[in-house]
């Protein structure tokens, strides 16, 4: 999986604490996130697409082998 969230934090003018204040994770969540280290719950990739104000699958991109 890949994310979005660097681009849209830039596009927002957040830093990774930022976001993490305002979906309440560590920072190191953000870290993993932001490097495809890490498959979010979904209640927090909803909370993290809501702040951006984008659909979740704007902000979480799987390729089509991994949804198979």
């Amino acid at each position: 999986m890949r994310t979005r969230i660097k681009e849209f934090r830039a596009r927002h003018d957040l830093t990774q604490v930022d976001l993490t204040r305002m979906v309440n994770v560590r920072r190191e969540t953000i870290v993993f996130l932001e490097k495809g280290e890490y498959n979010p719950p979904l209640k927090l990739a909803a909370k993290i697409s809501y702040q951006f104000h984008e659909p979740i699958e704007v902000v979480f991109l799987f390729d089509s082998d991994e949804l198979h």
